[in-house]
């Protein structure tokens, strides 16, 4: 009973943060809070033979919408990111929540879209798309690569996308924090005449971040 209790104060202090996600649950509809919009992902975060979720919700607070003339609403809410592990008795107790990882909508003319998933290995992918439709001809992708290890989960590979949507020269960069590589392409998704060219660095060993940092 007493590592029961324990194990209660060491995670439910960390689902805090957001007040409305639930501290458990049997499924990602259950844990989130009602209206909000979400995705989910699942697989094994932690290796312990039990699958886990991952929920990506943006709120539906009134104060950050506006709608438009033609009725269509834009959401300003700051998304939110909750874990949750699976139990082998059934059903997710929240690990935490996350409510500075995943950017606003900054304006009308610019978006940016998340999404997440869960590669075989338990690696979190969280990815940005962000598009202007004033203002600018880049469209730029951002991937973030995260690893549960040590007791946290820890940025291990981050990829960067690149595409000029007039011209359609293109670059991508992929750095990989356990090798302290960094791998550049440059290429043009509209021209199969231009050879893609391809360079690699080294990186300096910095210590890994967690996620939230």
């Amino acid at each position: 009973m007493r590592k029961t209790i324990t194990a209660l104060l060491i995670w439910l202090p960390l689902c805090a943060m957001a007040q409305q996600w639930k501290a458990n649950g049997m499924s990602a509809e259950e844990v989130t809070p009602k209206g909000w919009q979400y995705s989910v992902a699942e697989g094994d975060l932690n290796k312990d033979g039990v699958s886990d979720i991952v929920v990506l919700a943006t709120p539906n607070h009134a104060e950050n919408l506006k709608t438009r003339d033609d009725g269509y609403v834009y959401n300003f809410n700051t998304p939110e990111l909750a874990i949750y592990l699976g139990q082998k008795g059934g059903g997710y107790n929240c690990w935490k929540t996350y409510d500075n990882v995943v950017p606003p909508r900054p304006d009308e003319y610019n978006s940016i879209d998340a999404s997440i998933s869960i590669t075989p290995r338990g690696v979190l992918s969280i990815s940005f798309e962000h598009f202007s439709s004033a203002g600018g001809w880049g469209n730029t992708t951002e991937t973030f690569l995260y690893r549960y290890q040590g007791k946290d989960f820890f940025l291990i590979g981050e990829d960067e996308e690149t595409m000029a949507r007039n011209t359609g020269e293109a670059e991508k960069i992929s750095r990989n924090y356990l090798t302290n590589r960094c791998q550049r392409i440059k290429y043009n998704v509209f021209n199969d005449k231009v050879k893609p060219k391809e360079t690699w660095s080294k990186m300096k060993k910095e210590p890994l971040k967690k996620l939230g940092e």
